[in-house]
């Protein structure tokens, strides 16, 4: 039966740099898929792209192709897709055509365009398209002034084009995660559009290597068990052409692959298992059966799957005013109690010169407040971390907080350290706002180099 094997690099933006090389070099791919996506990053790479017109995109990309040029030399028929071109998949492209044409490698580049709705937006609005806010029910008109970005998922099709035209690597804006395997599954298996339980497989295999090492031992349960996570193999889908796979990882690499990495994979940013919704079909994971076929190696089959929605969804990205957190060590007797009690006179000294932010939180660290009611702490720890943040939409206001950490050290309780990093910087809040647009009225195009 006739297969293809996608392994996926990367699953982040400033995730593990030697990974896609060390997968590319020893996995026997014939896809390399390199995922560099998520909300934070297309606002992070949509005021880049505002300030620089050539910038938008994960430049991180071009580091590792230029390094994955001699693996390219010796494997001529191995392709990447990658969603790495952000908010600027043509200038991205275009950078990395040159640097093939630098290493004197013959490859096609295309990109693919579309997703960014940004330009059409006001128009959009006016013809009645509301992009309502999932969460809140609210018309994105209450926010319109503070926009900065606004994406459409794409799904795999655009992708399957640059493909049949001869594309060897394919930059994509934002696309689906699981499209980038579901693509190059359609193109080389030849399934239909229509084949919604295939493409249900595909998407299954898709989101299982998305996030990289998440798969192969990263964040197991009994991690502790993975022979050598510090070399962690990443992740290869081999897919056949009646939609079963295996996962498994590159023969020698760290990690693990079992039912359990699968399986935490498996459940990994899914709302509705039965229903998981995607541009290119609706995918029901509850029908997924797990098989372990040999050392690191998890056959997937039955995946069952129904017609896509008619929407895509957007992601909106607008500003939302500043935010800073600082923080400071507090040791000796009552250290928790001290703790909370200098982030209480910390906030109490802003408000009495009339500055109260809008939103503060103060966290005792080390008394399991990360993850509160979770996990339990000791009754009373030497020592705890105290974090204090806040949320506003005053620039001065954030500003003038990160300057009344420094007199706690003299002017609160004994055992106050820490503070020799100086003042914590204020960032920019970039809130994400989730919608709905029907497809019909996105056109994704692609081009070529």
């Amino acid at each position: 039966m006739k297969t293809v094997r996608i392994g996926n690099g990367c699953g982040f933006w400033g995730d593990n740099l030697e990974a896609p090389l060390l997968l590319a070099r020893d996995g026997r791919l014939d896809y390399l898929t390199l995922e560099y996506l998520a909300e934070l990053t297309m606002s992070i790479l949509a005021v880049q792209k505002q300030r620089d017109a050539d910038a938008g995109f994960a430049a991180d990309f071009l580091d590792v192709l230029q390094r994955l040029a001699p693996i390219l030399q010796a494997q001529p028929a191995l392709k990447l897709i990658t969603n790495a071109g952000g908010m600027n998949p043509a200038g991205c492209a275009r950078k990395a055509d040159a640097l093939l044409k630098q290493a004197d490698l013959p490859h096609k580049v295309a990109w693919v365009e579309g997703d960014d709705l940004l330009p059409r937006l006001d128009g959009l609005l006016r013809q009645g398209h509301p992009f309502t806010n999932l969460d809140t029910g609210e018309p994105l008109s209450q926010v319109r002034g503070h926009v900065v970005s606004v994406n459409a998922y794409l799904g795999a099709a655009p992708i399957v084009d640059a493909l049949r035209q001869g594309a060897d690597v394919v930059v994509t804006g934002r696309v689906a995660d699981a499209s980038l395997t579901v693509a190059p599954a359609v193109h080389a298996l030849g399934w239909a559009w229509n084949d919604w339980d295939r493409l249900a497989a595909g998407t299954v295999a898709g989101h299982l290597i998305e996030c990289g090492a998440q798969a192969t031992g990263g964040l197991w349960c009994n991690w502790h068990e993975a022979a050598d996570l510090a070399n962690v193999g990443y992740p290869i889908a081999d897919i056949a052409a009646d939609g079963t796979f295996t996962i498994t990882k590159p023969s020698g690499s760290g990690g693990a692959v079992n039912v359990e990495t699968v399986s935490e994979q498996l459940l990994y940013e899914v709302g509705d298992p039965a229903a998981y919704l995607t541009p290119d079909v609706v995918a029901d994971f509850t029908s997924i059966a797990l098989t372990e076929t040999g050392r690191d190696c998890i056959r997937v089959s039955a995946a069952r799957g129904k017609p896509a929605t008619p929407t895509y969804k957007v992601s909106i990205a607008y500003r939302n005013g500043f935010s800073a957190s600082g923080t400071l060590t507090i040791f000796g007797p009552d250290a928790p109690a001290k703790a909370r009690r200098c982030g209480e006179m910390l906030l109490a000294r802003l408000d009495r010169i009339g500055m109260k932010p809008t939103r503060s939180h103060i966290e005792c660290l080390g008394t399991g407040e990360c993850a509160g009611g979770i996990v339990s702490a000791a009754a009373n720890p030497p020592e705890v971390v105290l974090r204090v943040t806040v949320h506003d939409p005053q620039r001065a206001l954030v500003e003038r907080f990160t300057k009344e950490f420094a007199p706690l050290v003299t002017s609160g309780p004994p055992g106050v350290t820490g503070y020799t990093t100086g003042r914590p910087p204020v960032r920019e809040v970039f809130a994400y706002w989730p919608a709905l647009v029907d497809k019909s009225i996105v056109a994704p195009n692609v081009r070529f180099v």
